[in-house]
């Protein structure tokens, strides 16, 4: 049986949720991506910046605006030491500015995926995938990458059929 990773990038604190700006004490990505590890059996990895957001949503977007147009690649805090054992890579993230948090790429640029299946899990408000599977398969040309799933932000707390749905169609369950 093929070891699984779950890595996920998730803020909480201010967001944007059911209309307006709401505060999250856990972000959604991370609501999914436990729920995703409840399910199979897998490791976790946060994907965590050294330089952390604020919790104000304005303050946030602006800049992870300013590291999109910049293509800036945030410091991470941790590496997956045992990157190696994994066979499958759950990459969950929220979009930013049409594509992943630029901590995303600085996660898949730190590793290499070649031989390895990526499956691409991702939180939004509206705005679906945008360009995030192009920048994937970009930055990962050896990987195989499955079809990904796509959670409105607003829908994280119920999402668990979807979530059984999907990793029985990619073939992990």
């Amino acid at each position: 049986m093929a070891k699984i990773l779950i890595a996920y990038f998730s803020h909480a604190g201010q967001n944007y949720s059911h209309g307006g700006i709401r505060n999250l004490p856990v972000g959604n990505t991370e609501v999914v991506a436990k729920k995703l590890h409840g399910m199979l059996p897998s490791d976790l990895f946060y994907i965590d910046t050294v330089r952390k957001y604020p919790d104000d949503h304005m303050k946030k977007i602006e800049i992870a605006k300013r590291e999109y147009e910049r293509n800036a690649r945030p410091e991470l805090t941790a590496r997956v030491e045992n990157m190696d054992e994994y066979d499958t890579v759950i990459l969950a993230f929220p979009n930013w500015w049409t594509t992943m948090p630029m901590a995303v790429f600085t996660f898949l640029e730190s590793y290499d995926f070649s031989g390895k299946t990526i499956c691409p899990l991702i939180t939004h408000g509206g705005s679906g995938f945008s360009g995030s599977l192009r920048d994937i398969a970009r930055l990962c040309p050896g990987a195989k990458i499955t079809e990904g799933l796509a959670i409105n932000g607003d829908n994280a707390a119920t999402c668990d059929k979807d979530l059984e749905k999907w990793v029985k169609k990619i073939g992990l369950k």
